[in-house]
């Protein structure tokens, strides 16, 4: 497991597009709020360089994160990240409060493993998701969800079903019906070029031009 990431915030009172602005620019702070819960929404601001640190690592898209208010304690989710259109700067940050007792809805990445396979086999492996929707108790939340690959035949194709999940956790798509399970990843055969099929270069005409 991943260590936790605590970060440090201030209380904001003033708002509107103008003082975030200002935030962002005299103090280099990034606008913040935290909302859910039974308490009301609250406007935080967070150092934009603890940002960049923070948002190099996975786990903090997926992981309950503690906010460190003015000395209180929040224990939160990253719902949404703003970023400038070409700098790179991140602009706002939406945070969810997190109850013990209330399942959350997260995207969860998806870890491959035993990738390796699909090369004994003549193969290689096709990826089409790299994460996936699943709820569970803030206590069950995983980092990440394995998908092993060793045992993947050649021309196999495997779906949302064919995951294990950690205990406690459930695919959020499969609740919906047979018809939501999806294909996540399939060992394909390596596409083989023959003699047969390779085009030749025509060879140039040896006859001059044609006289006039």
């Amino acid at each position: 497991m991943s260590q936790p990431i605590e970060l440090p915030a201030v209380a904001r009172q003033d708002k509107g597009k103008g003082a975030s602005r200002r935030l962002r620019r005299i103090a280099d702070q990034v606008p913040a709020i935290i909302y859910g819960g039974s308490k009301d929404p609250m406007s935080i601001a967070i150092s934009h360089n603890l940002i960049l640190q923070v948002e190099e690592h996975e786990h903090f898209y997926t992981q309950i994160l503690t906010l460190d208010v003015d000395g209180k304690k929040e224990k939160v989710i990253l719902k949404d990240m703003q970023r400038h259109p070409y700098k790179p700067k991140v602009t706002h940050l939406d945070f969810q409060r997190v109850d013990a007792k209330s399942k959350l809805h997260m995207s969860i990445p998806l870890h491959y493993t035993n990738e390796e396979v699909a090369v004994k086999l003549g193969g290689h492996v096709e990826h089409y998701a790299s994460e996936v929707e699943i709820t569970c108790l803030p206590s069950d939340l995983p980092e990440f969800i394995e998908v092993d690959m060793a045992k993947v035949e050649l021309g196999q194709t495997l779906h949302l079903s064919d995951i294990n999940v950690p205990k406690g956790v459930t695919l959020s798509a499969l609740v919906q019906g047979d018809d939501h399970d999806h294909a996540i990843a399939a060992i394909k055969a390596n596409k083989v070029v023959s003699d047969d099929d390779a085009t030749d270069t025509p060879a140039a005409s040896d006859e001059g031009t044609a006289e006039e």
